[in-house]
């Protein structure tokens, strides 16, 4: 056996070991995937002798692919060698290289989302904005299924009069500008190699071994994509894991891995269902729960570590009263002197969606307790860096009307709508397949005397940066307020500044400009990377299109703070302790998810809870303010179906919601949350559990729940015993609390039942 082989486990090993069938490697949450792929990748180099250059390596991030490519080459030096790239990169270096079978440009610029739109505001004038948002994310979408303007099954995903025209004239502009959009890197390929024998032949030749990662995330054009590279001796890989099958509203289709093994027959399947991750506990409480699903392949995880506290259930009266229990109970985590003492950073605060964030936040500021976000605004997606690349796209490709469009009178330069109208009439006229592009036909359009001073300005900058990379132009002046460096930098600077874009953006108020005039430098800082030439212009653009997903941080690596996120962007991601708030009906499930949008969302409540290394807390509201108003809560889908033995249940569980077998509502306090916290147990006088004490004239119980007219519905938290009798204490369901004597205010009270 190999040397490096003897740190896996029987499972992997067999998946690293594997050949000749297809292969595919179901890997469970916290399973050690990675490590079998990179491993896998160096084993056939070295161990099987395949050439580098003949693996192609697929996943969906370049953040994974350049940890695989890094992993991959401590093992075997050779390994550099492997093509490892997302789909998307290795649609554009496939298009790169046969630009002219696609009829594209070789300098074409990939549009994002915000180009899209722009594009189709040219064709529907005066639509709102957000209108036209809704109909490039269709067109998006259309081309996650791999469907054309006049495919039948179009109106599946939109379904309005006029959508198949307008993407049909959308696909005609996008042609005649010669730029491509994301969809395009994944479709057209395809296209290109159904059309070319030869072509195709000799890239499945090329490529004997083809490896996916993530494959539960693929859409449907990425399924024909790999269908089309697959030759008859093709080694086919893919890796993933069907309960972790969260992006469908990213077009990923879950059927592309529960489908794998007849759509590629004789596939042979390994499950890896060692977790490494989490404690058991932990794990019994995610597979319960997903075990509900039934489109899927079926795998029990098992824990590698021995030990672990029960996942914490706390019930809480509203959503201000669960952001003070994460702060609470993180902020005396870190105070703690004992051994369990934590750092901010382990802990995260998972929710549902973005707006959830807002009470967390603030709750975390009044209390100093430092906190990050992700998820929020991305360095490309600001607006400064968002018109610096429009001009870089702009000089890449003379025809891009989306970037012209943003900049030729951005700073005003007297270009009005009627000029810009009258430029792109002459630029289809007289340019539309001529390399001078838009800006010679702004040379030639009748315009006013201002708008021909302003084209003529605009152009001169284009000309310096062409001038630039060429290198027929001198250097930056040292006064700019944008400072160079080498490469590619030198250009990106000038644009920047000779334009009046720097300017621009740092006339803003004083904090404001000077965060915009630094994002700018940043930009050129990262230009530097590059060569000055078209095409070290072209790599840059498409790094940056290929890779906004991942957001660039300027604190150092081992800033201490607690963790802001939604669910969906916790993918990948581990914590030591784990809070999953806003667990009720119609929140987390979506009241409108059914079939397979809530198997869906029982996957990403998995995805959720496998996060968690140590600790789990799940919270609960009984009210929760929405769409203006506050209104009560149930539980989630997803706690009713868990068994209540595997959970520490505190807080005052609403009417319905048992203790179940093993009596887990019982437990409570420090010995329940298992960091110091006692704040929410029945002895500190918090949301204590269920103990069945009954009131000395038998009328009340310890538990049982109450309705008052004015107050609504609570639960007796506590009974005590009087001069005059039982004394009756009340929580609210909306956080209020009161006390009453038996004898004397009961008849204000109704009992409508008892919560275990």
């Amino acid at each position: 056996m190999c040397e490096y082989l003897d740190s896996l486990n029987p499972e992997q090993q067999q998946a690293v070991l594997h050949d000749g069938k297809s292969l595919l490697i179901l890997a469970g949450a916290g399973s050690g995937k990675t490590r079998v792929i990179t491993t896998k990748i160096a084993y056939l180099i070295r161990e099987r002798g395949f050439p580098p250059a003949s693996i192609l390596a697929v996943t969906f991030t370049n953040k994974a692919a350049r940890e695989m490519a890094a992993r991959a080459s401590r093992i075997e030096a050779r390994a550099c060698g492997a093509m490892l790239k997302t789909f998307h990169s290795f649609g554009a270096w496939f298009l790169r290289r046969n630009a002219a079978l696609a009829g594209l440009h070789p300098g074409f610029v990939i549009y994002d989302d915000d180009d899209a739109v722009s594009l189709l505001g040219t064709l529907l004038e005066d639509t709102p904005k957000i209108e036209l948002r809704k109909i490039a994310a269709d067109i998006s979408r259309a081309k996650d299924y791999f469907l054309s303007p006049e495919d039948p099954e179009l109106d599946l995903v939109d379904h309005t009069p006029g959508f198949r025209g307008l993407y049909a004239r959308y696909e005609e502009k996008k042609r005649k500008i010669g730029n491509v959009d994301f969809g395009d890197l994944i479709k057209m390929p395809v296209e290109i190699l159904r059309n070319n024998a030869g072509l195709a032949a000799g890239l499945r030749d090329r490529f004997s071994v083809i490896m996916v990662d993530e494959y539960q995330d693929s859409n449907v054009a990425q399924f024909r994509l790999l269908y089309e590279l697959k030759g008859k001796t093709t080694y086919l890989c893919a890796v993933g894991d069907d309960d972790q099958s969260i992006y469908r509203f990213r077009g990923a289709e879950v059927k592309n891995i529960l489908e794998f093994p007849d759509r590629f027959p004789g596939t042979d399947i390994i499950r890896l269902e060692r977790n490494y991750r989490s404690f058991a506990p932990i794990l019994n409480l995610a597979s319960q729960v997903v075990n509900h699903n039934s489109g899927r392949l079926g795998k029990t995880l098992t824990a590698c570590r021995a030990g672990g506290k029960k996942p914490v259930l706390a019930f809480l009266p509203d959503q201000d009263e669960e952001a003070r229990f994460c702060a609470e109970l993180i902020g005396r985590s870190v105070t703690d002197a004992g051994p369990e003492r934590a750092r901010y950073s382990d802990w995260a605060i998972f929710y549902r969606t973005n707006a959830q964030s807002r009470g967390f936040e603030t709750e975390l500021v009044w209390r100093r307790i430092p906190y990050r976000v992700v998820g929020s605004l991305k360095f490309y997606e600001r607006e400064e860096i968002k018109d610096a690349l429009a001009l870089f796209a702009l000089l890449a490709n003379p025809r891009d009307e989306v970037a012209f469009r943003r900049m030729v009178n951005k700073p005003a330069r007297g270009i009005g709508g009627a000029s810009v109208e009258k430029i792109i009439d002459v630029f289809e006229k007289q340019f539309l397949f001529s390399e001078k592009g838009l800006l010679e036909a702004a040379r030639q359009a009748a315009l006013s005397p201002k708008a021909a001073a302003g084209v003529k300005v605009f152009a001169g900058v284009l000309d310096r940066g062409r001038a630039l990379l060429a290198g027929k132009a001198d250097r930056l002046s040292a006064r700019m307020p944008l400072k160079s460096g080498e490469g590619l930098s030198v250009c990106a600077a000038a644009l920047i500044c000779d334009s009046g874009l720097a300017g621009y953006h740092s006339s803003h108020d004083e904090v404001n400009g000077y965060q915009r005039t630094e994002n700018l430098q940043e930009l050129v800082d990262a230009a530097s990377l590059y060569p000055a030439s078209m095409d070290g212009l072209a790599e840059f653009l498409e790094h940056i299109e290929l890779d906004r997903s991942i957001e660039e941080k300027n604190r150092p690596e081992d800033f201490d703070a607690v963790t802001l996120i939604t669910l969906h962007n916790t993918k990948g991601l581990e914590f030591r302790r784990v809070v999953l708030t806003g667990l009720e009906q119609g929140i987390f499930p979506r009241d409108d998810k059914e079939a397979d949008d809530l198997e869906e969302e029982r996957r990403l409540f998995y995805v959720g809870v496998t996060r968690a290394m140590d600790e789990l807390y799940l919270c609960s509201c009984a009210m929760r303010r929405m769409y203006g108003r506050t209104q009560p809560m149930l539980p989630s889908l997803f706690l009713r179906e868990a068994d209540k033995s595997l959970l520490r249940i505190i807080g005052a569980a609403p009417a319905g919601f048992g203790a179940g077998k093993g009596g887990a509502a019982g437990t409570h306090g420090q010995a329940g949350c298992g960091t110091g916290y006692g704040g929410y147990g029945a002895e500190n006088g918090g949301y204590g559990a269920v103990t069945g004490k009954s009131s000395s004239d038998g009328r009340w119980k310890q538990g049982e729940r109450v309705f008052h007219d004015d107050q609504g519905y609570g639960s007796i938290a506590g009974i005590e015993e009087g001069e005059d009798g039982p004394v009756i204490k009340v929580r609210f369901d909306n956080g209020h609390e009161t006390r009453f004597l038996s004898t004397y205010q009961s008849s204000k009270f109704t009992k409508i039942g008892s919560e275990d």
